[in-house]
């Protein structure tokens, strides 16, 4: 196992070290007043978006996390030392929640952003804070307060422009490979790919765009069926869709039956992933039979009456990948003009 996307782990933030009781002891001093010191602060547990990280796997094998505690305090009013923070580092685009009140915590969106998970408790007081006119040496001091502990829940969503969506076997991952730099694993059966790929198409006026290839929906996804919310919540970043059907398959149903399926999956999971810009690939027109298979240019005009433009392709051969490479570019600028006209 290579690859995670949601995790359960423990936090637990450090301790506040003790207050010091201690009084002067000084030559020539016999009645020293109290200098007991305070005790340090807990040390916090503090997530961080980390950029190079794609996978919550290293929480696989440790799932306990526990801050420094802080010192305690010593005399000559010397206060102890605070305990460490711990740094957690997550991929960028982890959702974490609180697993035993469902309460979102922080969503990590950026580089470097941080959240506190358990924050480290305060250092108790020394002495010297409780003398008073008739109580000059006092012989008690406070204790750290305890840190707090936390069960949280880490799940990522990946953080991509574009995500490739369609049924098992349809091409996604060759088509992937063909877009961008990126090297899935690929073969010729369903659910080859068991967890999302990314990788980043290149323009020469260097835009650089995103793209993930997220594992083969099925019907009922949005239900849990097969792996289907691990699977969807990886396109609700991500800002132009991209269905992929392939052109050779022959199913009791009609191709088109197919696509919407997989747009109703979408909808029943989150109705605001239709909103956003999609664009259809009919895929391995190489090995097309006309006499066989679904009229590609009947196809194309289903899918138009619908509004999704559509780019016949086959990413085995390469054929229409700068096409669809142009096309997705072209949309691409069309949405950010949107953007910026409604700003």
């Amino acid at each position: 196992m290579d690859f995670l996307d949601e995790v359960v782990i423990t936090v637990r933030s450090g301790d506040g070290g003790n207050g010091c009781i201690s009084f002067r002891r000084e030559k020539y001093v016999p009645k020293g007043g109290p200098d007991g010191g305070d005790g340090g602060k807990g040390g916090d547990v503090i997530a961080r978006a980390t950029s190079g990280i794609y996978s919550l796997i290293d929480f696989a094998f440790k799932k306990v996390f526990i801050a420094e505690r802080g010192a305690h305090g010593k005399g000559k009013n010397k206060k102890g030392k605070d305990g460490r923070d711990l740094i957690i580092n997550v991929p960028v685009g982890t959702v974490i929640k609180d697993e035993d009140t469902g309460k979102i915590i922080a969503d990590l969106t950026e580089e470097g952003q941080e959240v506190i998970l358990a924050r480290g408790g305060r250092g108790g007081r020394g002495n010297r804070h409780f003398a008073t006119p008739t109580n000059r040496a006092p012989r008690i001091a406070e204790p750290g307060q305890p840190g707090e502990e936390k069960r949280i829940r880490l799940i990522l969503k990946f953080i991509a422009d574009i995500g490739l969506v369609g049924f098992p076997n349809v091409g996604k991952s060759t088509l992937l490979s063909r877009l961008s730099r990126a090297r899935p694993k690929i073969a010729p059966y369903p659910f080859t790919t068991l967890y999302p790929n990314l990788g980043v198409i290149s323009y020469e006026d260097g835009t650089s765009l995103t793209i993930a290839d997220v594992p083969g929906l099925i019907e009922g996804a949005h239900e849990g069926k097969g792996l289907g919310h691990q699977f969807l919540r990886h396109i609700e970043r991500t800002k132009l869709l991209v269905h992929v059907l392939d052109i050779t398959y022959v199913p009791e149903k009609d191709i088109i039956e197919d696509f919407e399926i997989i747009r109703k999956e979408m909808e029943e999971y989150n109705p605001l992933l239709l909103e956003k810009p999609q664009i259809a690939v009919i895929n391995k027109i190489d090995i097309y039979d006309p006499s066989s298979h679904r009229k590609i240019d009947a196809l194309r005009e289903e899918l138009l009456k619908r509004g999704i433009e559509s780019f016949p392709v086959s990413a085995k051969e390469g054929y229409g990948i700068e096409e669809l490479k142009e096309g997705i570019y072209r949309i691409w600028c069309q949405k950010e003009k949107t953007i910026e006209k409604a700003i």
